[in-house]
């Protein structure tokens, strides 16, 4: 059987869309002639937004995992006794002297991410793996995107290896990239690392075609050796999962919920809803920023809201199932339309339909229009989204297709394997 080294910094007991993509992929990359080594962090020494400790139970048996010591530069983090900080620093208090001085040394003095903290450590075992084991072929995965300079390390370091890189995000596009406050130099600093992954490694793999297009443009050429291969949902997930249809019609959203999601406009149609004498409940799973918590008991009023801490992978998946009504948001910036969140095909999984705030023509909306699974609105179309949520009120089975098989994990994994 041949063997894939799959370089990730994310794994369990850390938690998350990345985290969910490569445990799902070794788990059926036997099943297609491939042996998946894992190299990761240590949890020790790993800075994780989240942690959700079920996940280790759903390693593969035989699974070979290696794991490595980091330099961790997010102690500062720590010591202050602050949560390590998601969606790169997205989450984070940007309003308050000190947020705008620690998102400042993170976009200048830590480029690509802090995480690259972990890089000597990774390199030096990925060259103690790839000889001893005979690998010729290695995927490296980011976000963190310091994780794809490893893969430069190895590359220039065995040449005839094949390295496939995996950008689940944009790097110097992404949406929250200014809030670092980057100079001129870090900026080109930061450019100059892309464009070498992208010139480096024999093939790319993104989550989504406009994506892939943002990377395209990047480089002349680099279009050609450019996949897509999305997120998916596991079949297995599901099996002992029931739909539940609650007493009260309920919308659910998952995840975590910052500052750059536009939620106003919908809490009008919400409002209004209750005003007419509709019985109906707004439940957000995951971390909800304090403004847009207080801004949501402003709207909506605490009688009929509902915030739940974060849970586990598998209790989220219950959530969804426990729904009436699904929301997904997709953050407010000009390169959203590449933005196709992990949760987005669990709730396709799911059955239940989907609300989706964003851009009516990016990736999501093709997604979940495609399927039948639900409809996309812009952030101000108050009307619209108010008449979706009656016309689901009026008929509780909307007519959801199928779980497109598409986006099985299994199939993706087939998917994959033909790049391999």
């Amino acid at each position: 059987m041949n063997k894939v080294l799959i370089i990730t910094y994310y794994w369990p007991p850390g938690s998350g869309a990345g985290v969910q993509r490569w445990l799902k992929f070794s788990k059926y990359l036997p099943s297609f002639g491939w042996e998946p080594v894992i190299l990761t962090v240590d949890p020790t020494y790993a800075a994780y937004p989240a942690l959700d400790n079920t996940l280790l139970s759903e390693m593969s048996k035989g699974l070979t995992v290696y794991k490595t010591k980091a330099s961790d530069y997010f102690r500062l983090y720590k010591r202050d006794k602050t949560k390590i900080p998601s969606a790169g620093f997205a989450s984070n208090d940007g309003k308050s002297i000190k947020g705008k001085i620690l998102r400042f040394i993170r976009g200048n003095f830590f480029i690509p991410d802090p995480r690259k903290g972990w890089n000597k450590f990774a390199i030096a075992k990925a060259c103690e793996i790839i000889e001893n084991d005979g690998i010729n072929h290695i995927i490296t995965t980011s976000p963190p995107h310091s994780t794809q300079l490893i893969g430069l390390k190895l590359k220039k370091r065995y040449p005839g290896i094949k390295w496939i890189a995996d950008l689940r995000d944009p790097w110097t596009d992404i949406y929250y990239y200014r809030q670092f406050y980057p100079s001129r130099l870090a900026r080109s600093i930061d450019s100059r690392f892309e464009k070498k992954v992208l010139k480096s490694a024999d093939k790319i793999i993104t989550v989504g075609k406009s994506l892939k297009n943002i990377f395209s443009e990047k480089l002349p050429g680099a279009a050609q050796k450019i996949e897509v291969v999305t997120n998916g949902y596991d079949e297995d997930d599901f099996a002992d999962k029931i739909p539940g249809n609650p007493d009260i019609f309920t919308i659910s959203y998952t995840g975590t919920l910052s500052d750059a999601y536009p939620v106003s406009i919908f809490l009008e149609s919400f409002h209004k809803i209750i005003e007419g004498g509709n019985e109906i409940k707004l439940r957000f799973v995951g971390t909800v920023s304090p403004l847009l918590k207080d801004l949501i008991l402003s709207k909506a009023g605490s009688s009929f809201v509902e915030f739940i801490p974060y849970v586990d992978h598998a209790e989220a998946i219950r959530y969804m199932l426990g729904a009436t009504l699904l929301l997904l948001i997709i953050p407010d910036h000009q390169s959203n339309r590449s933005i196709i969140t992990g949760k987005l095909f669990e709730y396709l999984a799911s059955g239940k339909p989907v609300l989706c705030l964003g851009p009516v023509d990016g990736d999501a909306a093709h997604i979940i229009c495609s399927s039948g699974s639900g409809k996309c609105f812009t952030y101000d179309d108050e009307k619209g989204i108010r008449d979706f949520i009656f016309s689901v009120m009026k008929q509780p089975a909307f007519e959801v297709n199928k779980r497109p098989v598409e986006y099985s994990r299994s199939h993706l994994t087939e998917q994959l394997v033909s790049f391999l």
